[in-house]
């Protein structure tokens, strides 16, 4: 999504927001005692949503898959339909596991 990052200089704090192509402002505003700063760390917390968003979806997917896995498995009547259970579970578990990573290194 194409974005412009905006300052302004209130008193002696400088506000740093982020705007679409249309003007609309969305996010959060990161304010700092430099302009360079404020940039930063609204930078850092767009790349992080981004970052987050991405591992939401992979787990979101993960899960879905295993759902299609364990729905499988009741009508199955080949052997190894049990290993492809487990193995969707371990991928919804590493696919949470990457989650809370992100979410441990949420910046601000």
């Amino acid at each position: 999504m194409p974005y412009r990052i905006r300052t302004r200089l209130s008193g002696e704090t400088w506000t740093a927001w982020a705007e679409r192509e249309d003007g609309s402002r969305f996010g959060l505003e990161c304010a700092a005692p430099t302009e360079a700063e404020a940039a930063a760390r609204l930078t850092a917390w767009l790349e992080w949503q981004r970052e987050h968003t991405t591992a939401l979806e992979a787990l979101q997917q993960a899960e879905r898959a295993y759902h299609r896995a364990v729905a499988g498995q009741a009508f199955a009547t080949q052997a190894g339909a049990g290993a492809a259970t487990r193995e969707s579970l371990e991928l919804v578990e590493r696919a949470r596991a990457r989650l809370d990573d992100v979410r441990a290194r949420r910046p601000l």
